[in-house]
């Protein structure tokens, strides 16, 4: 195993993570979570950000173009995708947290591995976000252990290698409402406070196209759960079967997505394209918040 030189003393590093705590609920606009994914196999961007020092510069980039929060990953979890070993992704991500604890962003580690939570969190990890939704034995404990960390709870129907064979739903929102509804009230049972939570539909994860836009189009129904909600659909497959663009010239469909989520009461949004995800908030924000002036209707501004 692995062991960071974190791990055991890392004061610093929880100071900092603990003083984001409230950032998610006390934010007055939508958060947007950058990508990195530290993989060779990523659907979107694989093997790009690869190298420790890629990946650092890649996120210093994002943090220039405005993202709230870095999400770092070291495991794909595209559809077909296979697992890692716990020491292969703490080789992956650690370095890349421990060196980024120190630009004052709130950082978050995706995975599912109870013993890769640990690491990230004495890194200065802020949130776990878990496609598996703490389901792995020792996940609840290793994120109720500490009293500061937000963890995300993802909707999954299979796991990243079978999600994709043959989806079904009866009625699409009201299970993964009822799935989350469930782990909500296991996280709870575990200690972790219900405002430590954040819930994730799963937006191509064992899911149809049909399954997915339905999501997105009902997205406001799962606010009722009292958790605030992220939407993670950037470049992903259900944008590109509509435009029939390739994943890297999905910024389009991505943009129309997440402000479709915030819309519909997305609190963050996940995305690898920042700048311009940052952008097209700011207009939706300005549009939502701002009081018209007194127009001179004695002047036109058509010609």
């Amino acid at each position: 195993m692995i062991v960071s030189r974190s791990y055991f003393c890392n004061s610093f590093n929880r100071i900092v993570s603990s003083s984001h705590q409230n950032l998610i609920h006390s934010s007055n606009r939508p958060l947007i979570m950058a990508i990195i994914n530290v993989t060779p196999d990523s659907f979107s961007d694989g093997g790009h950000y690869f190298s420790t020092q890629r990946a650092i510069a890649h996120a210093k980039n994002l943090i220039e173009e405005g993202a709230d929060i870095l999400d770092i990953g070291g495991e794909s979890t595209r559809p077909g995708s296979q697992q890692v070993s716990i020491d292969e992704e703490l080789k992956r991500v650690i370095p890349v947290l421990e060196a980024l604890a120190n630009t004052q962003i709130p950082l978050s580690i995706d995975t599912s591995k109870p013993a890769v939570m640990k690491h990230a969190i004495a890194a200065g990890a802020f949130m776990i976000n878990d496609v598996n939704a703490l389901r792995n034995p020792g996940a609840l404990e290793a994120v109720a252990q500490s009293n500061h960390v937000q963890v995300c709870l993802m909707h999954m129907q299979g796991t990243p290698q079978t999600m994709q064979a043959n989806p079904q739903y009866h009625d699409i929102i009201q299970e993964v409402k009822d799935f989350l509804q469930h782990r909500i009230q296991a996280a709870t049972a575990a200690g972790i406070a219900k405002d430590r939570l954040v819930i994730d539909p799963g937006f191509g994860f064992g899911k149809t196209l049909q399954h997915n836009f339905t999501l997105l189009n009902r997205l406001d129904q799962l606010l009722d759960l009292g958790v605030p909600l992220l939407a993670g659909i950037s470049r992903k497959s259900m944008l590109g079967a509509i435009t029939g663009n390739s994943v890297d010239r999905r910024i389009h469909e991505s943009i129309a997505a997440a402000l479709l989520a915030v819309v519909k009461g997305a609190k963050i949004v996940r995305v690898h394209d920042v700048k311009a995800t940052k952008e097209a908030l700011a207009i939706h924000n300005a549009m939502k918040n701002c009081t018209a002036p007194e127009t001179n209707t004695s002047t036109s501004n058509r010609n």
